[in-house]
């Protein structure tokens, strides 16, 4: 099991379409294995819907650590991890 700590930069947290991006990358890329998030007050959350992640509450700033295990570790966290961090931006410009 592999872990990193991350801070959300969105400006709007994660919300529902960056909650899409980073569960349709898990599926896409990375489906035999397993994601969590653990937050600051040690919730913690299997993502396996965007309901589970949308309901953490991520706010710009939150600090948390995801939880990858699977036969690829190093590059599925490094991956999902990268997404958290993202500033995204809707619609792109």
């Amino acid at each position: 099991m592999k872990e990193r700590l991350f801070t959300v930069r969105n400006k709007a947290g994660i919300h529902c379409r960056p909650s899409s991006v980073i569960l349709n990358t898990i599926n896409m890329e990375f489906p035999f294995h397993t994601f969590q998030v653990v937050t600051s007050d040690e919730q913690v959350t299997e993502l396996n819907s965007i309901l589970s992640l949308i309901s953490l509450g991520l706010s710009v700033g939150t600090k948390a650590i995801l939880r990858v295990e699977g036969p690829d570790e190093e590059t599925a966290i490094k991956r999902i991890g990268d997404l958290f961090e993202n500033e995204f931006d809707f619609p792109p410009r």
